[in-house]
């Protein structure tokens, strides 16, 4: 039962959120006023590691993350903790290879970088594809994930509520710009990784232990959910080899390619900062199988031991079958398992997720309106007007992403609903930026041609598999269909930069690595700064932790 206290914690919460990021970001670009544009989309180029880890680690963890993941735990175990740490691998690569291009290239977005190292079509296609998946995947989810989490706690209209937090997230982000969006972010990240801390700590208690929890499960005869590395044929469709081969395609596209991510690096103070934030978020993103997946898992045990009553989430399915609803397990254990007063904190920290999402969102979508799609055709545009356009954006932005709740809540699991959609995004994306750093060869054409051809034919699977529900195409793993398609695509720009070969501007000459050490090369701190020293210790704690967990 929801208490007058926890309420009185939850609009707290807002309000100081809504204060401090309007107080910061207000602030911010009154001090610094020769470039406003720059100061509202990139906070003037001086945010310094702690705030880019903390801010990307916040972008990237919602409240779709808190639900989701505790939703597949119960479901499937730690198996969907592979999409977090898995995500330390493309954060290096986002830091060791990708970085220096955007800090030297001057970019303010990646669309921007794109057109350096191929053509303006290509930019052009990337701002539409991060534009439309900004408002699907980073808002429009994040959203209902909240919607249904405040529906469950306060018995609220799940419209009513989310509109309320998004519009608040919205004021200070449009107002603010990304200076206020990463300090907010900050301080979110902290609260929501507390309040999951708090759930899971709660979780534990009750059940005992990790013994009592495993002894249960293999009453149950489900010990491989505490695996995560499963094999060939396993009924999650995600088999150890599936989560190698597919996962990097969607990382890539999302920590090194997408601009809601990206932009907290293109915002950073030095090229060291802007590498070593990305890995501090890499050793931050080790918390969430912990925190947010384990939650999931215990609640399945103590849904089993009788020690969490689920029979509010159960319901009968078009078979006539009893079935758990799922989606409401985080706000069940939430209700069951904590005093009242950590209830608020709790709810605290799902905002915390659903509004730093929100905000980061919206600042990037504005970027890209701004500098990619209106500077474009009015290039004489001022700053004021710059910003203007873009608080305009992000309002249309969030209005857009309100329409696509009824159609994105037919899924039956957010967090698979979100890499669905990715694995059939991503491909094209993430074939012509690894062939552009990689290899000379890629030509403006063939990225072009590529964009094109691999979105239609991602779009064209995802349409059949949706249609046409007993096709062969339809049986096939979110991830490996990512695989598959990222090979087409592949296929396709080798085979078009041989058709159309490439011919170098003199920016794109500076835009490819000429061999792999090259990116390695370049300054860096001394001591337990140095990114390789970083890189070295993240990559073998990252390995033991898939060796225990195997």
């Amino acid at each position: 039962m929801i208490k007058n206290v926890d309420i009185f914690i939850s609009i707290f919460y807002i309000l100081a959120i809504l204060a401090v990021g309007l107080w910061y970001g207000i602030n911010h670009r009154k001090k610094s006023k020769a470039n406003a544009a720059n100061e509202y989309f990139l906070a003037g180029k001086t945010l310094r590691w702690p705030a880019i880890g903390l801010a990307l680690f916040a972008t990237n963890i919602s409240t779709v993350h808190l639900v989701s993941l505790a939703q597949s735990g119960f479901d499937t175990g730690l198996l969907n903790g592979n999409f977090e740490w898995m995500a330390a691998f493309t954060l290096i690569l986002l830091a060791l290879f990708f970085v220096p291009f955007y800090i030297k290239s001057g970019v303010a977005t990646l669309p921007d970088f794109l057109e350096k190292r191929y053509d303006r079509a290509c930019r052009d296609w990337l701002v539409i594809i991060s534009v439309v998946s900004a408002i699907i995947i980073h808002i429009a989810f994040s959203m209902l994930a909240g919607g249904i989490v405040l529906k469950t706690l306060f018995g609220v209209n799940m419209y009513t509520s989310v509109i309320i937090i998004t519009i608040i997230a919205a004021i200070y982000t449009i107002v603010g710009g990304l200076k206020a969006v990463v300090v907010t972010e900050s301080i979110q990240t902290i609260v929501l990784i507390t309040g999951a801390m708090v759930i899971s700590i709660a979780a534990y208690h009750k059940m005992g232990g990790w013994n009592p929890m495993v002894s249960e499960l293999k009453s149950a005869g489900h010990l491989e959910k505490i695996s995560m590395l499963r094999p060939h044929g396993d009924s999650s469709g995600m088999p150890w080899y599936a989560i190698f081969l597919g996962y990097p395609v969607l990382g890539i596209w999302y920590w090194c390619a997408d601009q809601t991510i990206v932009q907290r690096v293109l915002g950073a103070k030095d090229v060291n900062h802007a590498r070593v934030g990305p890995l501090f978020c890499g050793f931050i993103k080790i918390l969430p199988v912990f925190i947010f997946v384990m939650p999931g898992l215990f609640a399945y045990a103590l849904a089993q031991s009788g020690k969490l009553d689920v029979s509010s989430l159960k319901a009968i399915d078009e078979t006539g079958k009893e079935i758990i609803m799922t989606k409401g397990i985080y706000t069940l254990m939430i209700t069951q398992l904590l005093p009242s007063g950590l209830i608020g904190i709790l709810v605290a920290a799902l905002l915390s997720g659903l509004m730093s999402q929100v905000s980061g969102a919206l600042n990037s979508i504005s970027t890209m309106a701004g500098y990619d799609i209106y500077k474009r055709y009015r290039p004489e545009t001022t700053d004021k007007q710059l910003v203007k356009v873009g608080r305009i954006t992000g309002g249309i932005a969030l209005v857009l992403s309100l329409g696509l709740l009824p159609l994105i809540n037919k899924y039956e699991s957010i967090f698979n609903g979100t890499n669905d959609i990715i694995a059939h995004i991503a491909p094209p994306i993430t074939c012509v930026f690894l062939l552009g750093i990689f290899w000379k060869k890629a030509s403006a054409k063939s990225a072009k041609l590529t964009l094109w051809f691999g979105s239609a034919l991602g779009a064209l699977v995802f349409v059949i598999n949706k249609i046409f529900t007993t096709t062969e195409f339809s049986h096939i793993p979110f991830m490996m269909m990512a695989f598959y398609l990222f090979c087409a695509c592949l296929v396709m720009q080798v085979t078009f930069s041989f058709v159309y070969p490439v011919q170098h501007t003199a920016q794109s000459e500076g835009l490819y690595w000429k061999n792999w050490r090259e990116p390695l090369q370049g300054a860096r701190w001394r001591g337990i700064g140095n990114y390789k020293f970083l890189t070295f210790v993240l990559l073998g704690v990252m390995v033991y932790l898939f060796w225990t967990f195997r």
